[in-house]
């Protein structure tokens, strides 16, 4: 048995936007006589669009319909309509994300580009999307190191570090191209606040309306780049440093061997130079910094799979994963999007009543006292007893009381293999009344959020997209 579904990843950035198609291949690997082992198998991207400059109608505004009139364009031209999409992701990444409108943007795109495709802004998940699209992963398992990627856009440098194919690490920082933007006649029209802040720590005199001035211009991408360097342990961190960091950095402790870089800011600092102000910013200044910085001299440089390209990449070939293939729902409830995570550690998970940690944790969740839709995560139990499912399925429906009596759905994501057997005794426990899903073979977090798409693999799995959903 083998199935295919096609994925779109729609990435909105603070200096592009740009999407792919991509198509996977889920099939069950396991042989006749086990128990299914439904995977994707393969992944290939069968469309790349252009690449457009992100349509702004003020330095805080993104023009979303001419935004939308750039994705449906594109549509036409791969010859794909939005019902073919099973799954995927828009992602509003960098100051782009911080926008006014972002949320209102994504949502649109949402409804245009399938049933599945889900909106995403997280740094986090972002700097994992890029590392991915950019072959970081697979570089550091080929080269058995550990390799951090930069992806160095328009507004932000996302980084991500991997050990052996292994996610480490990730971290944001407000470095980017257009942090200083440049207009036809050679003036200054945008300086981002902290490049602002950043100049005036060293005495550097830049500001709007002035001339742009390379010299100066320079001396502040050459302050970015060693915030950069800091940021990978190359020098020791700073106040600058810390004022940089978006949400929150890399460890320095890290002994990375290997740096790629991805994101527009790369293309120049893996191919030629053009003339410095050609985009309108200091992209190109920032590029001819970093090539003689220590980022690239004290640390190997490689070559990623993908440059400027690298999150879109991931965003329509690495949100998606497939869940364990013993799932329970009792009817087609799908697809659900935007479910907050409740998860319990395992220690709560060994005390005798698990239904009191799931009442006290529960409040989390509540809107002006109304109790909202939430995926309880466990961890569940390896090689269980019939008596421990039963046990652990009546504190579960003991402790989702309050989601019961506001007839919403029991759900719960398992890490261990026991989803089809707690499910059905969870809906033995309702008498058969209530709507249950339970899935396992995933792994999330306490701020999570999980959208579940349609079954797939004659209903044996369905796609799961885990991310952070922040509009910062």
């Amino acid at each position: 048995m083998r199935e295919e579904i096609l994925s779109a990843g729609i990435d909105i950035g603070t200096s592009t936007t740009q999407l792919v198609f991509s198509r996977f291949y889920i099939e069950n690997t396991a042989s006749m006589f086990s128990v299914p082992k439904v995977t994707i198998v393969n992944k290939d991207v069968v469309y790349r669009s252009n690449i457009h400059f992100t349509p702004l109608l003020t330095q805080k505004e993104i023009d979303a319909v001419k935004v939308r009139e750039i994705i449906e364009k594109e549509y036409n031209l791969a010859g794909i309509k939005p019902e073919d999409i099973k799954t995927g992701a828009v992602i509003i990444t960098g100051e782009t994300s911080r926008k006014d409108n972002a949320e209102r943007v994504a949502e649109m795109l949402s409804g245009l580009a399938g049933d599945f495709v889900v909106a995403t802004a997280g740094p986090d998940l972002e700097s994992i999307i890029a590392g991915k699209g950019a072959g970081a992963d697979k570089i550091s398992k080929d080269y058995k190191g550990t390799v951090v990627n930069l992806d160095i856009g328009g507004g932000t440098t996302n980084i991500s570090v991997f050990r052996r194919g292994e996610l480490l690490d990730v971290g944001c920082l407000d470095i980017g191209g257009r942090l200083i933007k440049v207009d036809k006649q050679g003036n200054i029209v945008y300086i981002a606040e902290k490049i602002k802040r950043l100049a005036e720590s060293r005495n550097i005199p830049i500001k709007i309306g002035e001339q742009a001035d390379e010299f100066k211009i320079r001396k502040v991408a050459a302050e970015m780049v060693r915030v950069l360097e800091m940021s990978v342990g190359l020098i020791p961190r700073n106040n600058n440093y810390n004022d940089i960091v978006t949400n929150h950095g890399i460890s320095s402790e890290h002994l990375i061997e290997y740096v790629t870089l991805s994101g527009g800011v790369a293309d120049i600092v893996y191919g030629k130079d053009a003339d410095i102000f050609q985009y309108g910013d200091m992209g190109i200044i920032l590029a001819q910094e970093i090539r003689k910085s220590s980022l690239v001299k004290d640390i190997k440089l490689m070559v990623p799979y993908e440059t400027i390209r690298a999150t879109v990449i991931g965003a329509g070939s690495y949100t998606t994963d497939i869940s364990g293939s013993t799932i329970f729902y009792n009817r087609n409830m799908f697809p659900l999007k935007n479910i907050p995570i409740l998860k319990l550690n395992e220690r709560e998970e060994n005390l005798d009543s698990i239904a009191d940690r799931i009442k006290d944790k529960i409040n989390w969740f509540k809107v002006e006292k109304e109790i909202q839709q939430v995926a309880l995560a466990i961890k569940g139990v390896k090689d269980f007893t019939f008596f421990q499912i039963k046990h652990l399925a009546k504190e579960i429906v003991r402790g989702l009381e309050e989601i019961l009596n506001n007839n919403l759905l029991i759900f719960v994501l398992a890490e261990e293999d026991i989803a089809k057997v707690l499910g059905q005794t969870i809906y033995t426990e309702l008498e058969f009344k209530r709507d249950v899903l339970c899935i396992d073979s995933i792994s999330v977090d306490n701020g999570d959020y999980i959208d579940v798409g349609n079954p797939v693999a004659n209903g044996a799995v369905v796609p799961i997209v885990i991310k952070t959903l922040v509009f910062e």
